[in-house]
């Protein structure tokens, strides 16, 4: 009779043991994200709802919006110059669209939070912004030319026609892609690849077919990948995927972007659910 008291004391030390940690869960605040949208091409005024709600809804993650209804390739973009324009948040997510914005000072100015070590996600036309220089050129690491690149760890300079994309997961094994299924997208954009840097690790690969001339063509392009950006090795997110808002409601793309969001701050377990206090619903 004896044990119990010793039982009931182990107990409680246990208990006392464990509260630090979930106190620690239950006070977790919200990865706080500065969404980047706007410039040509797409429907950004309905994507930046979209993403906010679906990524808010996946994840303990709190998303501030920097919108320009602007369509053109130079969007006047509020930050543009501001090179603390991330201060206080803990991402970026670029969704924006301005490959003519291409003064290396601005360009710069934008790259600095990422050079310092802030996380980065880049989603579809985030990947043709802020061009110097002749996209179609491999570029020269260190030069003006390969600034935003460099930080993608990806160059691409085109797109193809809008027909479907089969997504294939390539590295199943990583967190980002662990039990996420391969899918085919509705008629989307796919980017070519004109260079993968060796920072950059792919996740998942596209092809697309379509008719060109009396046959057919079928491009294989990276789509999703990894990147360690700059002295820092900064964890850099991307996808070239997310032309149409078809494709970005779809839960299997809001289930990919959440991940690379939690990945990018280190708050993605290994089995691609979110870490303790960054669920959905904290």
């Amino acid at each position: 009779m004896k044990a119990l008291p010793v039982l009931s004391w182990l107990a409680t030390v246990m208990l006392f043991a464990f509260m630090p940690a979930l106190a620690s869960a239950a006070d977790a605040k919200p990865i706080r994200v500065l969404l980047i949208t706007g410039g040509c091409c797409h429907d950004y005024a309905r994507q930046k709802d979209i993403l906010k709600k679906g990524i808010e809804e996946r994840a303990n993650i709190s998303i501030d919006q920097l919108h320009t209804d602007d369509a053109s390739t130079h969007p006047p973009l509020a930050f543009l110059g501001n090179p603390e324009y991330a201060k206080g948040y803990d991402l970026v997510i670029h969704d924006e669209c301005a490959s003519d914005i291409s003064d290396p000072a601005k360009v710069e100015a934008v790259l600095k939070p990422h050079r310092d070590g802030l996380p980065g996600v880049n989603l579809h036309c985030g990947m043709h912004s802020y061009r110097i220089g002749d996209p179609k050129e491999a570029v020269t690491p260190g030069t003006e030319h390969g600034l935003w690149f460099e930080y993608l760890g990806l160059q691409s300079s085109a797109h193809g026609p809008q027909t479907p994309i089969a997504i294939q997961y390539t590295d199943h094994g990583h967190a980002i892609a662990k039990g996420l299924p391969d899918w085919t997208t509705v008629n989307e954009e796919h980017y070519n690849n004109i260079h993968v840097f060796d920072t950059a690790h792919p996740i998942a690969h596209g092809i697309q077919s379509f008719k060109q001339g009396d046959g057919r063509k079928t491009n294989d392009f990276v789509v999703v990948w990894i990147n360690q950006y700059g002295p820092r090795k900064t964890r850099v997110f991307s996808t070239t995927i997310g032309h149409n808002n078809a494709t970005v409601q779809d839960p299997r793309y809001l289930d990919l972007v959440t991940r690379g969001v939690l990945w990018a701050t280190g708050h993605l377990n290994e089995d691609g659910t979110p870490a303790r206090g960054f669920e959905r619903g904290h």
